[in-house]
């Protein structure tokens, strides 16, 4: 029987017991001193966002197919346990093994959000392991940072050993085998990151510096040595049938915020969204094999007692099998009393027929992300999404009885006036229009119309990442522009209107486009106590304001200032195949009001045909 690293009376005292002591279904149980290598896969925030990570589950099920590794998991420890862990000097552990976060080979953080940096210090913190890296030892886990936010690394890469820059199925056997090589020769930590370096899709930042303009801005980011490469080239996997994904993915024992089988269909986006990194840094598109998705499904039901799928992709309704897929799933496990979900589709006949198969109407809303209200800002961003064409798929959804739809919106973005704004209001009015042009006796009940608006953050790899931010002071007022005139409507009662938080959306603007001076900012702010910066009730924006100060950061420079194409960004070592050339391109169209069409339509010559394979129709 496994020894807990948690007492009785601590687990007693705490949030959620379960969240600390494993054994979950289809769990991995390994030996761990009998095993060559570990790895201890971190998700930096609660045990229940974590454990709803796809990416965790991938790698999960990856490193525990060779009989050499053993993978465990770590999350972030919750407000309570922190300072219990904190008090009594408890080390950090993984949930299945129990085992000391320290004791592992590698600690590997997943970086989803900028909003998670603290966490990535809390959870090194209570590991026991020094926070900035050139400070660790040979006794010391090597810690390796990736996902989406590490393709601008710099502002946390004082506190990592390396980076992953792309997909984890490509490059982690290879890394891992020069780490036991280096370790059987008597190598040093140096001599392995030395080695790591060199490997496809590493990065290491102690082997690069920085130098700045009197200004602020970047000088120059150069090698410190020779035998390291200039640039780092993300890895993609171009076969994402024959490829590593779980039959029997962990299932927890409280619900996760995805309590469901999640079957990724496909990698990538053909839409060319300017504000969308996503969209850029997974291309080319890449479609999982049908019978792959049929026969995986079958699997993963079956080894999770799950009653849901969803089926995951950046839009959904651009695979090329999506149809047959759905009508196999819905024959197949509809019996059985499995639902499907489907995020990610856009508004057209096809969508909404399929749609119509899988939802029961009278429970479900539809979710359209519009983005701009106007069609001039529509066209800014490249979305190529008419009002005609919203008002016609909400109308064909109404006429097909649903009556609850969320539209989802950007405030802040480039060129973006107030007039723009107002359109936000008058486009979802047209829309609750639309529906009581239906016969009140075909109606069914009345329309409910959920306004949301983020506030526009620009992203490295995006034609907006020259774009600036507006003052935090200003947010406000745009979202009160949008309040006020959805009170102005005519069918004001049928819709309702919220907004995200400004302050972290200003925070996330600064850690998005940072480079390494943010790092002692962030380091600032934890040792104030900062974490859990994502949630609203944990945010305190003093303490990151008081840190700036501290530090001698201006925000302004990062999120309000414009930046010309000529500068040296923080992230240009890196190359995700879309290059610079196409990028300044789209942001020239952009400024100028210019669509461009989806990569199906015409070929927009982004790069990303480098890499071979996928739906790529550069040539």
């Amino acid at each position: 029987m496994r020894k807990l690293a948690l007492s009785d009376e601590i687990l007693l005292t705490i949030e959620k017991p379960a969240r600390y002591i494993g054994n979950e279904v289809n769990v991995v149980e390994k030996e761990f001193d009998a095993v060559d290598v570990t790895v201890a896969m971190c998700f930096p925030d609660v045990y229940e966002i974590g454990m709803s990570h796809l990416g965790i589950q991938i790698l999960y099920d990856m490193f525990n197919r060779w009989e050499d590794t053993y993978c465990d998991r770590v999350y972030s420890p919750w407000v309570d346990l922190d300072k219990i862990m904190r008090e009594q000097n408890i080390p950090l552990f993984a949930v299945q093994s129990q085992r000391p976060v320290r004791d592992f080979d590698f600690l590997g953080i997943t970086l989803q959000y900028e909003m998670c940096y603290t966490n990535v210090l809390q959870v090194i913190d209570l590991s026991h392991i020094p926070l900035i890296a050139t400070d660790r030892t040979e006794e010391d886990p090597i810690v390796m940072g990736g996902g989406p936010c590490a393709y601008n690394p710099e502002p946390i890469a004082p506190f990592f050993d390396l980076f992953y820059l792309g997909e984890g199925e490509t490059q982690y056997r290879a890394l891992l085998d020069l780490y036991q090589k280096n370790r059987a020769a008597g190598g040093s930590r140096e001599d392995f990151l030395l080695q790591a370096a060199n490997l496809p899709g590493i990065y290491v930042p102690r082997f690069y510096e920085v130098t700045y303009h009197e200004d602020g801005t970047i000088a120059s980011f150069t090698r410190t040595r020779t035998d390291v490469p200039e640039q780092v080239r993300k890895e993609i996997v171009v076969d994402v049938t024959n490829t590593y994904y779980p039959e029997k993915p962990l299932v927890p024992y409280i619900k996760a915020t995805q309590d469901r089988v999640v079957l990724e269909i496909q990698r990538g986006c053909i839409r060319g969204c300017r504000f969308c990194q996503a969209g850029m840094i997974y291309r080319p598109v890449r479609e999982r094999d049908l019978e792959f998705l049929k026969e995986t499904a079958k699997k993963m039901i079956q080894n999770t007692g799950y009653e849901e799928i969803s089926l995951s992709s950046l839009s959904s309704s651009d695979y090329s099998q999506l149809e047959g897929l759905v009508n196999f799933l819905i024959e197949h496990f509809g019996k059985n009393g499995v639902n499907i979900s489907l995020p990610s589709l856009r508004i057209d006949a096809f969508s909404l027929d399929v749609m119509s198969k899988v939802q029961d109407i009278r429970k479900s809303s539809l979710t359209f992300a519009p983005e701009a209200g106007s069609q001039r800002m529509r066209n800014v961003i490249n979305k190529n999404l008419t009002e005609e064409v919203i008002i016609n798929g909400a109308g064909m959804a109404f006429d097909a009885g649903w009556n609850r739809v969320k539209l989802y919106f950007m405030l802040g973005l480039p060129t973006e006036t107030e007039e723009d704004r107002k359109e936000i209001a008058y486009l979802a009015e047209k829309i609750a229009r639309r529906y009581y042009e239906i016969p009140k006796d075909k109606r069914n009940g009345k329309v409910q119309i959920v306004i949301s608006t983020s506030f526009f953050i620009p992203k490295p790899f995006t034609p907006f990442q020259w774009a600036p931010m507006l003052p935090t002071k200003d947010y406000l007022g745009l979202a009160r522009t949008v309040n006020t005139t959805v009170k102005e409507q005519l069918n004001r009662k049928s819709m309702t209107y919220n907004w995200h938080e400004v302050d972290t959306s200003t925070l996330e603007g600064v850690f998005a486009r940072g480079d390494r001076k943010v790092a002692d900012v962030i380091l600032t702010a934890y040792k104030k106590g900062c974490i859990y910066d994502a949630w609203g009730d944990q945010m305190d924006y003093q303490k990151w304001l008081d840190s700036f100060a501290e530090c001698g950061v201006d925000m302004d420079f990062y999120t309000t200032r414009p930046r010309e194409v000529s500068e040296i960004l923080p992230w240009d070592f890196i190359d995700v195949g879309v290059t610079r050339r196409f990028l300044e391109k789209e942001w020239a169209r952009a400024l100028a009001g210019e669509t461009t069409p989806n990569c199906r339509e015409r070929c927009s010559g982004c790069g990303a045909m480098r890499f071979g394979g996928g739906v790529c129709y550069e040539n």
